[in-house]
């Protein structure tokens, strides 16, 4: 197949980068892109690939990809302002320790790590610090 075959831009990807070109002219370097623009990006995208996509419109490959997978898979808050709960909770009891002595391990699904050692007659509201430190780690 010859070269430039392979290297045409399809006519709705050209139609939207002469658009785009026209806004960049009317605006000052580095100005943020309407949201109408990235999403007709993002739905060119979906047709013809992220890569063909950013690279015939001049855009932020990355910035284009996280518009396109995030438009397919919103995020959903929880209910009522509250967090999730941990899909798992270990409590291991160390043989000979005393009842006031509490050694506490989180790590999260992105592999942060917290300890928490606790010295007291009452152990402290551990879901509490837990989705405390979840989030912080946003």
């Amino acid at each position: 197949m010859p070269r430039h075959q392979s290297c045409q831009i399809p006519e709705p990807l050209l139609q939207l980068r002469q658009q785009l070109e026209q806004w960049r002219c009317t605006q000052p370097p580095r100005s943020k892109l309407p949201d109408s623009i990235w999403q007709s990006a993002a739905d060119m995208a979906k047709q013809y690939g992220i890569y063909a996509a950013a690279k015939a419109l001049r855009l932020d490959y990355v910035g284009l990809k996280k518009r396109v997978l995030g438009s397919a898979t919103p995020r959903r808050k929880p209910a009522h302002g509250k967090s999730a709960q941990p899909a798992f909770l270990e409590l291991i009891a160390q043989p000979g320790e005393k009842a006031e002595d509490y050694l506490v391990e989180f790590e999260s699904s992105r592999g942060a790590k917290m300890r928490v050692q606790w010295k007291a007659s009452a152990p402290p509201d551990w879901s509490t610090l837990l989705r405390a430190w979840c989030g912080a780690q946003k």
